[in-house]
């Protein structure tokens, strides 16, 4: 069974239709990508997931069909979005921003460890807790993201465009850290992402929107090395 299974989504911005029933399934201990051009749906059906958008279609998380999903009771089921543009508080330091990223929670020694173990992907984070998030490079500023979405503990990560705006080197950092979330701890990853090349390589499976439909699906490897599909689809 599928962790996370959309059946036919349909979502729209007033009477601009952005998804068009849209099915894909994320199989648990997986990282699947969503590819596709500006404007294709990505994001929007990321938001469709979390209920930031209304939706149509069946949304289904851990075999239990969804109706009215909150962004609240996504967080409370397991689901934590990173959305596009990072969305770090500011004013706070980088210690306040984890522990942002544990609020659902009740468990104190549990969040306590879980500071420590994103130290250990971020080593950096413990070097400087007091340091205000809005002094941090846009690198350092998404890693904070990352890790405070980490803080939840979530069955689900989904990423809304990572790497934008970000050097190569820091890219290739973060996806490393992703692929390190998904092998060592088996976290589920949901990704979306223009530059196909990094996501493919991170992904065990993908899909690619097209004016928001599902225009291509497969295997990671299989898309890479299918040269039409990466003519026509990813740009490549």
């Amino acid at each position: 069974m599928a962790l996370l299974e959309l059946d036919r989504v349909q979502a729209r911005y007033g009477r601009i239709v952005a998804l068009h029933d849209v099915s894909l399934a994320v199989e648990e201990g997986q990282v699947v990508a969503l590819l596709g051009a500006n404007g294709a749906g990505k994001t929007t059906t990321l938001r469709a997931i979390s209920g930031v958008v209304r939706s149509s279609g069946r949304i289904a998380f851990s075999g239990r069909a969804l109706s009215r999903q909150t962004p609240e009771g996504m967080a409370r089921r397991g689901v934590a979005h990173v959305p596009e543009g990072r969305g770090t508080f500011a004013e706070l330091t980088v210690v306040e921003n984890l522990r942002l990223g544990s609020y659902t929670r009740r468990d104190k020694g549990g969040v306590k460890a879980d500071l420590e173990r994103v130290s250990q992907f971020f080593p950096w984070m413990r070097e400087r807790a007091g340091q205000q998030a809005g002094t941090l490079s846009g690198g350092e500023q998404q890693m904070l993201a990352l890790g405070r979405a980490l803080m939840a503990r979530p069955r689900l990560l989904m990423l809304d465009e990572p790497s934008l705006g970000l050097a190569p080197l820091v890219v290739r950092e973060l996806f490393s850290i992703v692929r390190r979330l998904n092998e060592e701890e088996g976290l589920t990853v949901l990704v979306v992402e223009q530059n196909a090349v990094t996501a493919l390589q991170a992904a065990h499976y993908a899909y690619v929107l097209e004016v928001g439909r599902v225009a291509v699906e497969g295997g990671a490897d299989e898309l890479r090395q299918n040269e039409s599909v990466r003519r026509s689809y990813l740009g490549y």
